[in-house]
């Protein structure tokens, strides 16, 4: 069965730090881009930050730019999200997912994580 399981979640004040994490099985982890989205209340999903496969690309959405960092380890099929001076507006469900394909010249695959709570309050 594939798996994305999130991890990390919490309530934090304003100007604190988090590390989220995502661990995945059940699929060939190394091949695939991972990515962090997240979902606000009443808001649309916004993608965060994505991580090519490999690790050698990364891409943040603007807002986040410099406060927030996207990471990989294929040893431990796990791909982090370090989040450092929070801001309120950072507050919503942060969801890990993964696209690629299992063998080169497969049919391309997404797959999703139900999602951990961030907090951001004082």
């Amino acid at each position: 069965q594939v798996q994305l399981v999130e991890s990390g979640g919490a309530l934090v004040q304003p100007g604190g730090s988090l590390r989220l994490s995502c661990s995945g099985s059940g699929f060939s982890f190394s091949r695939y881009a991972m990515s962090w989205y997240r979902q606000a209340p009443e808001k649309e999903r916004d993608l965060v930050a994505s991580i090519t496969r490999g690790g050698g690309g990364r891409n943040y959405q603007p807002s986040v730019k410099g406060r927030f960092t996207i990471s990989r380890d294929d040893a431990t099929n796990t791909v982090y999200l370090q989040m450092d001076n929070l801001k309120p507006e950072d507050t919503a469900v942060y969801v890990c997912n993964a696209q690629g394909r299992e063998t080169p010249d497969t049919p391309p695959v997404t797959y999703w994580g139900q999602g951990t709570q961030v907090a951001v309050s004082s």
